[in-house]
């Protein structure tokens, strides 16, 4: 019995002294763990954030561009009839857009929906204001009715849409 006793005074010492020592280097590789992460993260940040924001530098220059009298501007040629503008105005919202669709990896999924509406809604603006002219009348005529209607606008889709590009860059500095 006294040989059991003399085997306890020394193992549950030894098993104190083993768990104590196990726990305190558990914390310490967890907490160096958790530092490398975090300093993981941080590089990781450095890298994006400056795709990030030229991610939301080139969406805001999207809307810019594919807003219906910035358009306007650059496509519309002398002699042009309603049809023409029309299919130009069509071909290059679409292009803007498509030039810019790798943007989305660097944005919200919600944001990326905004932009995609607000272009959807720019292009409908286009088809919806069209119909109602002579196809083979001069390009004037459409000009003239998809300004007034923006006129009537208080706020364009793709004004809602930098809107949102600035809220959500505004959130990332």
């Amino acid at each position: 019995m006294e040989f059991f006793l003399d085997i306890l005074k020394l193992t549950i010492p030894a098993v104190i002294v083993g768990a104590t020592a196990y726990m305190l280097l558990k914390a310490l590789l967890d907490e160096r763990q958790r530092m490398d992460r975090a300093l993981l993260r941080n590089d990781a940040q450095k890298i994006t954030l400056p795709l990030r924001l030229a991610a939301y530098e080139r969406l805001m220059l999207l809307c810019d561009r594919a807003e219906i009298a910035n358009t306007m501007l650059r496509v519309r040629m002398p002699n042009m009839k309603v049809r023409e503008l029309r299919g130009v105005l069509l071909m290059a919202i679409n292009q803007e857009f498509e030039h810019n669709v790798s943007q989305q990896l660097y944005v919200s999924d919600t944001l990326w929906q905004i932009i995609r509406m607000a272009k959807n809604n720019t292009l409908a603006f286009v088809t919806i204001t069209a119909p109602e002219l002579d196809p083979d009348g001069p390009s004037d005529a459409l000009a003239n009715a998809l300004l007034q209607a923006l006129d009537e606008q208080t706020i364009t889709p793709l004004q809602t849409a930098i809107h949102a590009v600035r809220t959500e860059a505004g959130q990332l500095l």
